[in-house]
């Protein structure tokens, strides 16, 4: 199985040649708008097998798979945090695609939406084939020490549940040390930054290979890098 992330930074429907390069199974689209508002019609037929959720029908969190892959919401009680879209793939794969956001919280902003979903659902995810991935715009380089909750603690919390961070396993960087960014504020090569994570159960890492696109390529569309993980023990073929 291939799954690939994206914050595509809107206009999802004038940037499908980009996603469908990335050739995967199930596409994370951060920041997309809601095929059924679409006014495009080449969008709406690449979006024939979807889930999309956001208060805003321009810009939420989509998940897609061809039509041979089954997308199966999972109803949680998740208002108000913002904004996670929790599914099982074909019935059996635990899926938690997220696009954390300040979501009117002074406190619980970001990761901190990551946080609280934890301490409702983390259930969930306790599988031996959970996969968490996506736009979590947060990194331990912006932990703030007093505070109850942080970046480390989500990922302390996660590893408790059995989930690691693929790019963090895989490349042997510690948390707030990566070399490989996944955004570029302002689309600025001097202003870069790691905050898009793929965690996974940890009998999944053992053959699995995570890439990040190229900015010189990726960095026209949108200022964000899409995350591709290629998971081979999940076969669907």
């Amino acid at each position: 199985m291939r799954i690939a992330s994206w914050n595509c930074n809107g206009a999802l429907r004038k940037k499908i040649s980009y996603v469908s390069s990335l050739e995967a199974d199930i596409y994370i689209i951060q920041e997309c708008e809601d095929p059924a508002s679409s006014e495009s019609e080449a969008y709406r037929a690449w979006a024939s097998n979807y889930l999309w959720t956001g208060g805003n029908k321009n810009k939420g969190l989509g998940v897609f798979a061809p039509r041979n892959i089954r997308l199966d919401p999972v109803d949680l009680p998740l208002s108000p945090l913002e904004l996670f879209l929790p599914c099982r793939i074909n019935g059996s794969i635990p899926l938690l695609a997220a696009w954390t956001r300040e979501a009117g919280s002074p406190t619980f902003r970001y990761v901190g939406q990551l946080w609280k979903f934890l301490q409702r659902h983390a259930r969930f995810l306790d599988a031996d084939n959970a996969i968490l991935i996506g736009d979590l715009n947060s990194n331990s380089c912006w932990d703030v020490a007093d505070r109850w909750w942080n970046h480390s603690d989500v990922v302390r919390e996660l590893r408790n549940i059995g989930l690691h961070s693929a790019y963090h396993h895989l490349f042997g960087e510690a948390q707030g040390q990566e070399t490989m960014p996944t955004f570029y504020m302002y689309r600025r090569r001097d202003r870069p930054y790691h905050i898009d994570y793929a965690f996974v159960a940890k009998c999944l890492l053992k053959d699995a290979v995570l890439e990040i696109g190229d900015p010189v390529f990726w960095l026209e569309a949108s200022d964000h890098l899409p995350l591709m993980l290629n998971l081979p023990s999940i076969d669907f073929h």
